[in-house]
């Protein structure tokens, strides 16, 4: 080989070598020449003035003493102080029903008119001593004797109590003697509502005889409902009358109080009874349903709590809220666990004590992350 073929490889062979550390050392040279963007991934700046327009406050996480929770199943259950029963007190045969099951009544609302023997002597009797006591009224003290006049009264008073203890009202006497005439006495007369509330129960038929103490139908004010929680007893022993709770169903939290602690066992269970009054104003909750409870105990924790507000889902589902970066006014969506909901407060982890995070405008803050094309999502 001349010496010329060698120099012309040995050219061809160290531009080989620089081509490929060039080619080695582009991806490299590329990222250093990236522009730098003004804002990290995922965080969005905000001037002073957007976060006094939208009300965005920050404050850093501390430590704050909350109640200790347990967790139990529970059923729900009439109110038994806010339910009546329908039912007659003497023999009498059930001539019309006014009501169905489910129907929401009022206080003094005809349930079931009944027919009766002994309410039409009832009714009878109340007719006669109005019209004696209305006439030995009307002649006064100065004309019938003393005895006489006060026997006229009790009578009628009497009687009175009487037709009302046979299941009489007041109005339905009124109306029998003002209508001063003795067919009305037939016997007939209606049972009605103690309560507004909801029918609950019917068991009867047009045509039946009823006897007394028979139960015909339930009414109970469902607005308030009981729920009875399960739980060991030595949890029991840490749970107070007056401690707030919570009833869980179907992805929804109803607030309750501690209203009574049975002191008998559950025989079946062995289990303490813990007995919870639930706002149930939207008519949700029903005797018989199998529920999930929250109770506060007597005991005290320390959590990280922030407002229930500033905990947000990310663009894939996960709970966030949002931390202020070195520069105010620059937050991210940092990931949390949401432990739990207690009265507009969230219970989270994740975050170190002394983190400072967007307590009040989290919504505007991800809105705005989100128009500025970012993934609101930090993983």
């Amino acid at each position: 080989m001349n010496i010329l073929n060698f120099r012309q490889l040995a050219v061809r062979a160290s531009l080989l070598a620089v081509t490929l550390i060039i080619n080695t050392l582009s991806p490299v040279i590329a990222a250093d020449k990236t522009p730098h963007d003004e804002h990290q991934e995922g965080v969005i700046s905000l001037t002073t003035e957007q976060m006094k327009t939208a009300g965005i406050v920050v404050q850093p996480l501390q430590l704050q003493s909350i109640q200790s929770t347990i967790n139990a199943p529970g059923e729900v259950a009439f109110n038994s102080y806010k339910t009546t029963v329908i039912s007659p007190r003497i023999t009498a045969q059930l001539i019309k029903q006014h009501v169905v099951l489910g129907q929401s009544v009022k206080k003094g609302e005809a349930i079931v008119t009944l027919s009766s023997v002994a309410m039409a002597e009832a009714q009878a009797k109340v007719l006669t001593t109005y019209l004696d006591w209305m006439r030995i009224k009307a002649l006064g003290k100065k004309i019938i004797a003393e005895q006489r006049y006060l026997e006229a009264q009790i009578d009628w008073e009497l009687a009175k109590a009487k037709a009302i203890a046979y299941g009489m009202t007041h109005d339905q006497i009124n109306r029998l003697v003002k209508s001063n005439t003795f067919s009305q006495a037939n016997g007939i007369f209606d049972l009605v509502a103690l309560m507004d509330g909801t029918i609950l129960k019917e068991d009867h038929l047009v045509g039946q005889q009823i006897e007394p103490g028979q139960e015909l139908n339930v009414i109970t004010d469902e607005s308030n409902m009981w729920t009875i929680a399960n739980v060991p007893p030595d949890v029991a022993r840490k749970i107070s009358v007056g401690n707030k709770a919570s009833v869980l169903w179907d992805g929804q939290s109803y607030p309750a109080t501690v209203s009574q602690i049975y002191h008998n066992l559950d025989e079946r269970t062995r289990t303490s009874r813990i007995r919870l009054d639930v706002e149930n104003n939207e008519d949700t909750l029903h005797p018989g349903l199998f529920v999930d409870t929250q109770i506060e105990t007597s005991t005290q924790t320390s959590a990280l709590l922030v407002p229930e507000s500033a905990v947000l889902r990310s663009s894939d589902g996960d709970w966030q809220v949002f931390v202020e970066q070195d520069e105010v006014g620059e937050f991210k969506g940092v990931e949390i666990e949401l432990v739990d909901i207690r009265n507009g407060q969230a219970i989270i982890t994740g975050l170190d004590i002394g983190t400072t995070v967007v307590v009040e405008g989290a919504f505007f803050v991800q809105s705005e992350l989100a128009k500025s094309g970012f993934d609101i999502h930090n993983h």
